[in-house]
């Protein structure tokens, strides 16, 4: 992948060496996405996407609109790499549902009991074995990948209502949609203190530091396939507390 990569960036307007410049910023995003990966994907092929959404960057980017490009291609680039996994669409829709029931189970007893439940007490409400779900965590990975932090750009670089539009017009937005993007992140806040330590300190390496999945094991001394496990727990419970809160206001 990534040699095609430099083969279509040497044909273009864009040589070699823009892509080398930064090939550092593609692999730090793929190191990051790594902790949504299941262990069979090569990062290599997720390094190959990434150079493409950086060739897309290079040649839409226009520095009179203020943007700073590296802020920029970062967005050009992860969405290169997700729409290249979602081509292989190794998450077929019975494992979605799957997941979708892990997700309203650790809901429903964590909303009943009051408290941060384990996989083996969402077994036991569901009828299943606790390795049953630990191995839909495992297919949850992916899944994550499409979580709090992703944003989107359209094909003519706007993206209206991202992180990445506040940060570059923030005077543009309506007041109403200031005010309640507020209002999600405290209600995310909440819901992220409520978390297990272990993965509450997940969350704020990856989120908040911006750790990439190899520097979050070495920090917390654990392997990076238990990193992935207790990130892709974190986002059920999270996705599944902030639903749950939705259908309370509504």
């Amino acid at each position: 992948m990534v040699p095609k990569a430099y083969e279509a960036a040497s044909r273009g307007p864009w040589k070699r060496d823009h892509v080398e410049q930064y090939l550092p910023l593609v692999k730090r995003i793929a190191g990051r996405l790594a902790i949504s990966l299941p262990p069979h994907v090569d990062e290599d092929d997720i390094i190959g996407y990434g150079v493409f959404g950086l060739l897309d960057a290079l040649e839409r980017f226009e520095a009179a609109r203020g943007w700073k490009f590296e802020t920029y291609a970062s967005i050009r680039i992860r969405g290169a790499m997700i729409d290249g996994l979602r081509t292989m669409d190794w998450v077929p829709h019975s494992a979605r549902q799957k997941v979708k029931r892990v997700q309203d189970g650790f809901a429903e007893l964590e909303y009943r009991l009051g408290r941060a439940v384990t996989a083996e007490e969402v077994a036991e409400l569901l009828q299943v074995e606790v390795r049953e779900i630990e191995g839909i965590l495992v297919q949850a990975q992916i899944l994550t990948l499409t979580s709090f932090d992703e944003t989107t750009v359209d094909n003519e670089g706007d993206n209206s209502g991202t992180p990445l539009n506040l940060l570059v017009d923030p005077e543009a937005q309506e007041a109403y949609q200031v005010v309640e993007k507020d209002e999600q992140k405290q209600i995310l806040a909440i819901a992220v203190e409520k978390l297990p330590d272990k993965e509450k300190l997940v969350v704020a390496l990856y989120y908040q530091e911006e750790l990439t999945l190899k520097e979050i094991a070495a920090v917390m001394k654990l392997s990076e396939s238990r990193i992935s496990q207790l990130h892709s727990q974190a986002i059920l419970r999270l996705r599944g507390r902030l639903s749950r809160q939705k259908k309370n206001l509504f």
